[in-house]
């Protein structure tokens, strides 16, 4: 079931993904075939950040297509699905703003980033992926037992 607004799925989606907080993140690499890894997204509203390296292999995929899908599970098979363009945060002090806001947010769903990146949100090897969805689906195992049909935000 489409929903207008964001609004109808946030308090799940926050809740599923602060809980959840790892998620499969795929790409399609040089020949056009999808490639998974896991990944930790933050999200403020429906813009996501994935902190990561910069001269990566997910890096040269979404150089050539910057698209990419995420999938969070848990065994209770409670799931989101986001459908999303990603692109590199180049500005210096968006870079710093998203490292706090990792660092900031408590345990699992933050993290202090500098147990990666030694040398802090200036350094050449941290990079941070925003995310812009274009879909966003919140669905259940036990939704689909009773009928309820999954619920899909479209930006």
């Amino acid at each position: 079931m489409d929903v207008q607004d964001f609004a109808e799925i946030k308090e799940e989606f926050d809740r599923r993904v602060q809980r959840i907080v790892w998620c499969s993140v795929a790409t399609v690499d040089r020949k056009g075939r999808p490639r998974s890894r896991i990944l930790h997204p933050i999200w403020e509203g429906t813009t996501g950040y994935i902190a990561t390296g910069p001269d990566t292999l997910k890096a040269k995929h979404l150089a050539a297509n910057p698209y990419v899908s995420l999938s969070y599970w848990d065994p209770k098979h409670e799931q989101v699905h986001v459908d999303a363009r990603a692109e590199w945060v180049t500005d210096a002090a968006d870079r710093r703003r998203i490292w706090e806001l990792f660092k900031a947010t408590p345990e699992p769903y933050g993290y202090d980033p500098a147990m990666i990146w030694k040398d802090g949100p200036d350094a050449p090897g941290f990079g941070v992926l925003k995310l812009t969805p274009w879909r966003i689906e919140v669905w259940a195992l036990k939704d689909m037992a009773t009928g309820v049909e999954s619920r899909v935000w479209r930006g």
